[in-house]
């Protein structure tokens, strides 16, 4: 083989594992806290966050669930899909929102540290869902509780699609989208250890 073709097929086969090595999703320390008060109090020495940390990704879950969150056309469609009161007017939830649509409450919230990434600390809103878990905006994942840590795909924090200001789902789109208002997507679960 001559220098030129070996240095070629090198950099075929770098290329090759750099494509295969970026198609892997990076996993990121992630924790789940129930409110603000849970995640400051458990900062400490071995924590994953600072108490300016857990402020902010409360704030930002809080904005994202104003955003992002499935809104429903009655009470009732949204309590199918969450559980008896789990669910509220959007405008308990969110300034200048109408008491017709319905979207599930706050039951906790996601941080990531996405610092590999350059993207800092990733929040997510949590809902409890009719039986008894806890999923974000979008629905792809459900997890056993809403306080633990984990290792998370970095995609775990990507925002859901924007909600607000668009047409609530009915009963007819609540089942057929799998109750997102996305297309159906395979639920995966994971517990979160203490």
């Amino acid at each position: 083989m001559t220098k030129r073709s070996k240095t070629v097929a090198l950099a075929i086969v770098g290329a090759a594992s750099f494509s295969l090595a970026a198609c892997r999703e990076e996993a990121v320390d992630a924790q789940a806290f129930p409110d603000l008060q849970s995640c400051v109090a458990a900062v400490g020495p071995t924590s994953l966050f600072s108490e300016q940390d857990c402020q902010t990704a409360f704030n930002d879950a809080q904005a994202l669930n104003a955003e992002t969150a499935p809104r429903y056309d009655s009470l009732e469609v949204c309590e199918e899909q969450y559980g008896e009161g789990n669910c509220g007017s959007e405008a308990q939830a969110v300034t200048g929102g109408s008491g017709s649509i319905f979207m599930p409450l706050l039951a906790g919230y996601l941080m990531g540290n996405l610092l590999g990434g350059g993207r800092g600390i990733g929040a997510q809103p949590l809902y409890r869902t009719s039986d008894g878990r806890f999923t974000t905006p979008n629905g792809g994942a459900t997890y056993s509780n809403n306080t633990g840590k984990a290792k998370l795909n970095a995609s775990t924090f990507n925002k859901a699609p924007t909600t607000f200001g668009k047409a609530p789902m009915t009963k007819a789109t609540a089942t057929s989208r799998g109750g997102f208002g996305t297309s159906s997507t395979s639920t995966r679960s994971f517990g979160f250890g203490g």
